[in-house]
């Protein structure tokens, strides 16, 4: 039997998982209840209405976004991911979810100016709740994590001229923390589903 990791030299493994949870155990304490409130109603009417959701986020935002979709298609969601080959139109009282730590994503800021142009309602998931995607939004759930807005905004603009995030646990923590959440957030709508499908009419 091979040592647990805590008892190897790859100390910075270690180091990095626990400055990661620890990370996500306080940032439990700074979500607040009326957001997620907000976004757990938000989308448990759009299933019972027959809503599409659409899902965007860039970078590794973006997987964690597609992560989140196909969750969502497991509880029965008509949920697509922006970019993928076959995406629906928006309709009005549809959804757009959009994942961006720093809220300042191109891409992203123009798929909500979009969806809100159509009369759908925007949800960000945003560690800032001064930008410009949580303007827009009619849902901002603030997600701590990102600290900084890197000096080249945009996502793809950054990948072109070669300028990458640091290979730092700080640099992914808003998506560490952003998938915990949302992970947890599909357990509460699977309850609240089954409690509203069980309730008598």
């Amino acid at each position: 039997m091979g040592k647990v990791l805590d008892e190897l030299k790859e100390k910075y493994v270690v180091d990095t998982m626990k400055g990661v949870v620890n990370h996500i155990m306080e940032s439990i304490k700074r979500i607040r209840s009326d957001e997620v409130e907000a976004l757990s109603n938000c989308l448990v009417n759009a299933l019972y209405e027959g809503r599409r959701v659409l899902v965007v986020g860039v970078g590794r935002s973006g997987l964690v976004g597609k992560s989140f979709a196909v969750r969502l298609m497991h509880l029965g969601f008509k949920v697509h991911v922006i970019g993928d080959t076959i995406v629906p139109p928006l309709r009005p009282g549809d959804i757009l979810i959009a994942v961006s730590g720093s809220g300042r994503s191109k891409l992203v800021i123009d798929a909500a100016e979009v969806a809100k142009s159509l009369g759908a309602k925007v949800v960000a998931l945003t560690s800032f709740r001064d930008s410009p995607l949580a303007s827009l939004s009619d849902v901002v759930v603030e997600i701590p994590g990102r600290f900084k807005v890197s000096s080249e905004e945009d996502y793809f603009s950054r990948q072109i001229l070669g300028i990458y995030e640091p290979l730092s646990p700080i640099a992914s923590l808003f998506e560490a923390t952003a998938m915990a959440f949302l992970d947890g957030l599909i357990v509460e709508l699977s309850h609240r589903l089954r409690e509203r499908s069980s309730t008598p009419k």
